[in-house]
């Protein structure tokens, strides 16, 4: 029997799957398996609609080897597992011959532990928790979820906290859940046998396609312990999120109540004199932090220095002791001294790096309300740990509607550790950019419009002419409009104003949770929907609830962005352009990622309006305007209110 061809496999799965075969879909699809079998690397965007996980998913099924596919959202790691491998693999079987395999594996935390739930958590302030497990009814919330997640440990076959509906709070899940430094290990807990985490761990090593998410991926890569099982082809879909996500990981932290936890969980299992040592350190960082200023230090001062050291000390000789210790007065102490011994190598670690200053790292001051201080630490960049971890022993696809800026894939892929195309030698990995487009005519269905009438947005203050405009082209659209902010108090601002202007429905995020403000947004055309970062990227409302997409101002990171200015300044030191190294391809980024909640199906029409004249009047605007969907463009405002209304007006000819 003859081997069948790319075109007959992607045809099944599309049939499969209800869908419409795309050609760029399958131009992505050849670029793939091409990429795969001559091990060289691939950045592919691929438009809203392309259909991209078939893209990806069809060659991946074929080429026979495993596969290790890291996405960013739940949501997209849900659509995979339940919807579009299960049909993809029913649909490739009788072609292949074979019926491939496949999993989800996350991080250990997100599976319940059976250990923790039957032996209880090690507590200090929350001594007793798990007695509300004997109370007939409890009261508090806490109980309750405590009682129900005992409940469910019976049912589930996964563990996975995201099969647990409704979910809980962070709290209550942390009672039943530990991290990987925390685990006691298979071999040396009663419910080993039975574990979950592992057994998600088996499946992963037993499947030819494993779904993970990023964060999980870069502990795989960045930690050197092995979480993932062997594979020979990663795939990174919303490749956009990777840098910041893999940064993510690699940050260290360290705060008072940490230390103190630490402290209080260790202070029963060793002697006096080595916990008071440790007491000590504590007390003498948590002075320095009552003082500290939100900022970044280029170096670290003397009494930090010294508080950080005294603690790196005191920590060390605990992890020390308890090596040796065991008491049996201690009920369960394996997992008391587990415990322990993880958050003082936390400490330790983070101390420890700090104190050892590499040029390599950034180090600043954040200071929370309510949280008090913390200290940071963040590699200045992440590409060289990618190129040296990510691209060494696999072909890498790395795929996202938004991966080309200003008209190429050199900014994206020097973030990720890849020269720019065409140079590659001995120690630079090969790679292609390739833009398989959308299937959506952009020109057609949508209208960028910049006020470029607007004054330019200072950092702070109120923009009563920005207000005037927003709420213009709100009434013109008839609502259905998702506003997009820099800032939390600039949505709130917003929605307060126009909430006194204007009688459509404001919804603000914050208010309720992002899937019900989704769905009320989405149910009614006449809402408005107003928020921060998460809605940039996070929604998908294709259809006439959605007809205007409106960025108060261009996201540049904060100039006290401690890391963001930090990279700036290195790039300058070495030559380039830091500004547009870093401020201008961040907010590209989320501009592109914006502007792509406008137009999500093929009946979709609308406007995007920028409030930001920067983006038509400054040098780096046509940058900005080359990253961003293929618009129709326009300075004209009467010609942006004229467009909303007669878009409105042929959504309520049609009863929508």
């Amino acid at each position: 029997m003859t081997k069948p061809s790319l075109p007959e496999l992607l045809h099944a799965a599309v049939t499969a799957v209800g869908g419409v075969e795309r050609p760029g879909q399958v131009t992505m699809a050849t670029a793939v398996a091409d990429a795969v079998d001559d091990s060289s690397h691939l950045l592919v965007q691929a438009g809203t609609g392309t259909g991209k996980s078939l893209g990806y998913l069809v060659p991946a099924l074929a080429h026979g080897e495993r596969v290790v596919i890291a996405t960013a959202t739940l949501a997209l790691q849900r659509q995979l597992v339940e919807r579009d491998l299960p049909r993809t693999v029913e649909a490739l079987q009788p072609l292949l011959r074979r019926r491939p395999q496949f999993a989800m594996l996350k991080g250990r935390s997100n599976y319940l532990c059976l250990h923790r739930l039957h032996e209880g958590a090690p507590q200090d302030e929350d001594e007793g928790l798990f007695d509300q497990f004997e109370s007939a009814a409890p009261t508090s919330k806490l109980g309750q979820d405590l009682i129900r997640m005992r409940d469910w440990a019976d049912e589930t076959e996964t563990g996975d906290r995201d099969a647990l509906t409704p979910g809980v709070s962070d709290k209550a899940w942390s009672q039943v859940s530990v991290s990987s430094r925390e685990c006691l290990g298979a071999s040396k807990c009663a419910y080993g046998a039975e574990c979950f985490a592992e057994m998600a761990r088996e499946r992963a090593k037993l499947s030819d396609v494993v779904v993970t998410n990023h964060a999980l991926l870069a502990i795989d890569a960045i930690e050197g312990a092995p979480v993932l099982p062997q594979h020979e082809v990663l795939i990174v879909d919303e490749a956009h999120e990777l840098v910041s996500r893999v940064t993510g990981v690699a940050t260290g932290e360290l705060t008072p109540g940490q230390v103190n936890r630490a402290v209080r969980r260790s202070a029963k299992l060793v002697n006096e004199k080595v916990a008071d040592g440790l007491q000590t350190a504590a007390e003498g960082f948590e002075r320095v932090m009552e003082l500290a200023l939100p900022g970044r230090l280029e170096e670290v001062p003397e009494d930090l220095g010294y508080a950080l050291m005294a603690l790196r000390d005191a920590a060390r000789e605990v992890v020390s002791a308890l090596g040796g210790t065991r008491d049996k007065s201690v009920q369960d102490e394996d997992a008391v001294r587990k415990q322990a011994l993880a958050m003082l190598e936390t400490v330790h670690g983070v101390a420890e790096r700090i104190t050892n200053g590499s040029e390599w790292d950034v180090v600043w001051y954040e200071r929370h309300d309510r949280f008090g201080a913390s200290l940071r630490v963040a590699p200045l960049s992440v590409s060289g740990l990618l190129r040296e971890k990510l691209f060494a022993d696999r072909s890498v696809v790395l795929t996202s509607a938004t991966l080309k800026l200003g008209g190429d894939f050199n900014g994206v892929g020097a973030s990720l550790g890849l020269s720019p195309e065409g140079t590659e030698g001995e120690d630079v990995p090969r790679w292609k950019g390739l833009d398989v487009g959308s299937p959506f005519d952009y020109p057609k269905q949508g209208i960028l419009y910049v006020a470029k009438h607007l004054a330019t947005p200072g950092r702070e203050g109120s923009r009563g002419d920005m207000m005037d405009e927003l709420a213009e082209l709100v009434e013109a659209a008839g609502g259905r409009t998702l506003g997009l902010f820099s800032s939390m108090r600039a949505a709130q601002a917003a929605a307060e104003e126009l909430r006194g202007r204007l009688d459509n429905p404001i919804l603000l995020q914050g208010e309720e949770t992002l899937g019900e403000l989704i769905k009320s947004f989405a149910a009614d055309p006449a809402t408005c929907l107003f928020g921060t970062l998460s809605l940039w990227q996070g929604v998908d409302v294709p259809g006439p609830s959605c007809q205007l997409v409106v960025m108060d101002r261009i996201p540049f990171p904060r100039p006290d962005d401690p890391l963001m200015s930090a990279r700036q300044k290195a790039v300058e030191e070495g030559g380039g352009n830091g500004f547009m190294a870093v401020a201008a391809t961040h907010a590209a980024l989320l501009m592109a990622q914006g502007a792509g909640r406008l137009v999500r199906a093929t009946g979709d029409r609308g406007v995007v309006a920028v409030l930001d004249p920067r983006l038509a009047n400054a040098r780096y605007g046509s940058y900005l305007r080359a990253s961003l969907p293929d618009f129709w463009y326009t300075t004209d405002r009467n010609q942006a209110r004229r467009s909303l209304a007669a878009i409105d007006a042929a959504a309520k000819a049609d009863g929508k």
